[in-house]
């Protein structure tokens, strides 16, 4: 069997260290670990490399590492770009570090001076330093919100955004053309500083970071008029602790309370299963100090800093509540845009953009304010496309993007979600509105009163291994091949399959063509403003089914939410 081959070149290789080995000897009679160490290679994707981090071609290791950023390195100078530098910043999982000295000594052999980030770093912040610093490209080791046993390397072009099509093709194209770990070059550390081509940054970054958060405040006289506001925020063991309490202090809140027990980077994460503040339980020890506290709000970042996660007090019941990434960033973006209306800054050819697995709200929320509604894939990545687009084109100005998944961005200085500048956002909407004598879950409320309720779920079945990965190609294949007419008693009225590009009109049988990149989704349009989504994880093992309705009362929303969920379950299983 060919992953028997695979396993055994490793352990006779010459190439591979000798702790390697012993790891992999320890597996030597468990044929199933070998076969899902060894049956592939990690796959470079087009959000780089993610996985379990351990000996083995189908895991994140020193060796897979170094084999991607010779590929890189190959299309770098293939490219003939005459800024040949790249930005490399780590978040606090294991190997993170090391993973980050791999690849910059990889790309310093190659000739590529490297920017390293002296100790850990949020996503946002290596987003803004690609094009604050000139550089080619930019590398960020984490596995954002996986559970402790992932790592990952995501890449990032030199607008600051991930890589898109079609460089993500011919990066992917070259990394492949690396057939042998030993073809990645390295380099000595003092020799590559000697040489200048590596070289260590932070405090300069930071600033200037920072100032560009602080440029994103319409309100800062109400965050002095209510600067005893009471912010309890966790990091969950990641990057988000310095800067979070930088910028809050900086913008003047004096009541902010780091839950002690997550404060410090580790990645164990010992106090959380999943460091994901999409996670309910995630938010066990915030809620604890919140309730000690009395707090207003509660805020927690993931490892890397991008997610934002929230929970702030019902004014009627005196509860923490739970907002979803569709409420957090619909209420972000409602208070973006009513202050600038308000304050006469509103830009008359303003543009919102949603991935178009997010909530419907955005749209009412566009036509609101009359600004333009973009919707793109799934992947931060295109919206960060999008922010290119119309700077370059100048027939849009960019407000506000967000997904579902708990990301968002409200400026251009950087273009991946951040949820640094979302705490501040959120604080900053937090202290305005609480000297309105709401809080932000009243906020929300209203919303839902102005626009109507709408309500999104997500769900996700896992299907690891070789096994879960045939179930996963063959799932969408059956829906493809014979999409539902209608659920839940709700008729359908568009199948869109993103993978084909084309749309039907289930009534008229009449098709069209998307106006979005290929991808392996399927999209159905129901009626009274019903939807859902199905697609396979780029990042895990999973098959990703998004849902959402709109209707007249929350009650009756979330009872046609849990009759779309349980149906929509009921045909993939």
């Amino acid at each position: 069997m060919e992953y028997f081959n695979e396993y055994n070149k490793w352990m006779n290789s010459n190439f591979i260290d000798e702790a390697t080995k012993k790891e992999l000897k320890e597996i030597e009679n468990n044929e199933k670990e070998i076969q899902d160490r060894f049956y592939k290679n990690l796959e470079f994707g087009t959000a780089g490399l993610r996985g379990i981090m351990g000996a083995g071609t189908n895991r994140m290791n020193k060796y897979t590492v170094s084999k991607a950023t010779q590929g890189l390195a190959n299309f770098i100078l293939k490219e003939n770009c005459k800024n040949k530098k790249v930005v490399i910043a780590y978040d606090s999982r294991k190997m993170s570090k090391e993973f980050s000295e791999i690849t910059a000594n990889c790309f310093n052999a190659n000739g590529i001076k490297t920017y390293v980030f002296e100790s850990l770093r949020p996503v946002p912040e290596l987003s803004y330093a690609v094009r604050k610093l000139g550089c080619i490209a930019g590398i960020m080791i984490t596995a954002s919100h996986n559970p402790s046993k992932y790592n990952g390397y995501k890449v990032y072009w030199e607008d600051g955004a991930q890589i898109v099509s079609p460089k993500d093709k011919q990066i992917i194209e070259e990394v492949n053309k690396v057939e042998n770990y030993e073809d990645a070059k390295t380099m000595n550390k003092e020799e590559a500083i000697r040489l200048e081509l590596y070289n260590i940054i932070g405090e300069e970054i930071d600033n200037s970071y920072i100032d560009e958060l602080k440029k994103l405040s319409l309100n800062p006289e109400k965050i002095k008029e209510q600067e005893d506001l009471k912010i309890v925020y966790t990091p969950l063991h990641g990057t988000g602790n310095i800067p979070v309490k930088r910028i809050l202090k900086e913008i003047g809140f004096k009541n902010v309370f780091v839950v002690p027990e997550q404060e410090e980077p580790d990645g164990t994460f010992p106090t959380v299963e999943y460091p994901n503040p999409e996670d309910k339980k995630a938010f066990t020890l915030a809620l604890n100090l919140a309730k000690k506290v009395d707090a207003d709000v509660v805020l927690a970042t993931d490892p890397d800093a991008d997610r934002l996660g929230v929970y702030a007090k019902d004014s009627k019941t005196l509860e923490y509540m739970e907002f979803t990434g569709n409420m957090s960033g619909m209420l972000i973006a409602e208070y973006i845009l009513s202050q600038k209306k308000e304050k006469g800054i509103l830009p008359s050819n303003g543009a919102l953009i949603m991935s178009i697995v997010s909530s419907n709200l955005a749209k009412a929320i566009a036509q609101e304010y009359k600004i333009k509604l973009f919707e793109v894939l799934t992947g931060f990545k295109y919206i960060g496309e999008k922010i290119k687009q119309f700077e370059e084109s100048k027939d849009y100005v960019y407000e506000f993007g967000f997904e579902e998944s708990y990301g968002c961005l409200a400026g251009t200085y950087a273009r991946d979600k951040d949820g640094i500048a979302a705490v501040m956002l959120l604080c900053e909407a937090a202290a305005y509105y609480k000297s309105n004598g709401m809080t932000l879950w009243d906020e929300m409320q209203s919303i839902y009163q102005k626009y109507g309720y709408y309500k999104e779920s997500i769900k996700s079945i896992t299907l690891e291994g070789v096994d879960g990965a045939h179930k996963i190609k063959n799932i969408l294949a059956n829906l493809r091949n014979a999409p539902f007419t209608d659920i839940a008693n709700k008729k359908l009225l568009e199948f869109i399959d993103y993978d084909s590009g084309i749309i039907t009109n289930i009534d008229t049988k009449k098709t069209t063509k998307t106006t979005l990149p290929k991808s392996n989704v399927l999209y159905y349009v129901l009626e009274n403003d019903a939807w859902c989504c199905i697609r396979p994880s780029g990042t895990e093992p999973k098959i990703k089914c998004y849902l959402g309705v709109k209707e007249k009362t929350e009650e009756e929303a979330l009872k046609e939410l849990e009759k779309l969920e349980k149906e929509l379950l009921a045909k993939i299983q």
